[in-house]
Order: structure tokens, then sequence, then C-alpha cells
């Protein structure tokens, strides 16, 4: 653990009164997190490839499906000039070694204001509920997941797992260990807060766009 953790912890111990964990305790409730629960999950006998894209449909997302990863420009670009975006976007740098268009404008840094397409990698999606699982890194700045009005998502179709469950349990054994920040999507942004009317874009992308990676 980093030792800005500890200290921020051992603060929160002395404002409750409480000691530091003996090593016995300690060594108890890191077996308690190691030792995987099993839940009760909802049973399903659909592809999980099939699944996740219907349910990612049903929420206004869209999906393109790519043989390799050197289609991932192209499938960006049909994506782009479909909407009439400018052709700028804020790229994961987990994704800079693809050949993008070169009258582009791309950087690899997290998206400011004027950006208006973003394009990440996902760590994985979940079948279950059509959710993206997006990791905040240097590969994929998490205001990628904010800021733009059209957000692209590459993933790869084997990183399509069954439930929320199978999501944790692979992040835990990622080499480098828990991320800063995880965040879990499903969809484009929307609030009904407006007169009970679905509006888009009311607290990040407006557009979704997944391109899937045999």
């Amino acid at each position: 653990m980093s030792t800005a953790r500890e200290d921020i912890l051992d603060a929160v111990r002395r404002a409750a009164g409480r000691e530091p964990l003996d090593s016995a305790t300690r060594a108890t409730l890191d077996a308690r997190i190691a030792k995987p629960v099993r839940h009760l999950r909802p049973a399903f006998d659909e592809d999980l490839i099939a699944r996740f894209i219907r349910k990612l449909e049903s929420r206004s997302g869209t999906v393109a499906r790519v043989a390799g990863r050197a289609q991932i420009p192209a499938a960006v670009e049909t994506f782009r000039s479909a909407h009439s975006l400018a052709p700028r976007a804020a790229v994961g740098a987990g994704l800079k070694d693809l050949d993008w268009p070169a009258d582009w404008i791309i950087h690899h840094q997290r998206a400011g204001i004027e950006e208006t397409l973003s394009v990440s990698p996902a760590f994985a999606a979940i079948a279950e509920t059509g959710t993206l699982m997006l990791l905040a890194s240097p590969e994929s700045p998490t205001t990628h997941n904010f800021v733009p009005d059209n957000q692209v998502v590459v993933l790869e179709t084997a990183r399509i797992l069954r439930h929320f469950e199978d999501a944790w349990a692979a992040l835990r054994e990622r080499t480098g260990g828990m991320p800063r920040a995880v965040n879990l999507v499903s969809g484009p942004s929307r609030t009904a807060d407006i007169e009970q009317t679905i509006q888009l874009g009311a607290h990040g992308p407006r557009r979704l766009h997944v391109v899937l990676v045999d």
C-alpha cells in the first residue's frame, strides 16, 4: 500500500479512536478479500458478444466490428465522417501505435473542452448488462470518458466477460494493481430530470460507439 494511502487511513483510524490493525486481523481481512465470493448471478445461454451488443444498443450505443487492430482507424473515421465531426481526436496512448489518418489532428493527452471526439481502449466489458469497464491511466485518461460529446471505445471481443464479478476478478489479477479510477459505462450519458424527457449528453458523451476487435 502506498505511503500516502497509509497516512490517510491512519488519520481516519485516529479520528475514530481506533488503533492500527494488528498483523493477525490484517491477515484475516486480506484473506477475506482474496477469497472469491460466489454471489447469485443471472443465468443466460446467449453468446457473450451477441448479448453485449444487444444490451449496449438497447441504451443508444452503437457498435462496429473489425477483424484486427489495423482496421481500427478506418472504423473510427467512418464514425467521424458519418456525424460530420472535425478531423481531430484525443486518442488514448494505448492506441498510439495505430496508423491514424494523416490529415487528423491527434494527441494522446487528457481531453479538453475543445474536443468533440475521444478514442480509448477498454479494459473489459460485461455481457450481463452490456457495460464497458474503463480504467484511468496514461493509456486511457478518464477525461476521455466524460468531456467530448462523442466517445469511441475500442474493445477486444476476448475481453467480453460474462458477469460483473468476472470483470472485477480480472481487474484484481491485472499487472500493476488497481487503477486510480474505474468507470463503468453502459451507453451515452442521459438524464430525465428535465420534464421527465430523456436527454442524451447530460453529464458526458451524447454518442457512444464501440469498435469491437475480433
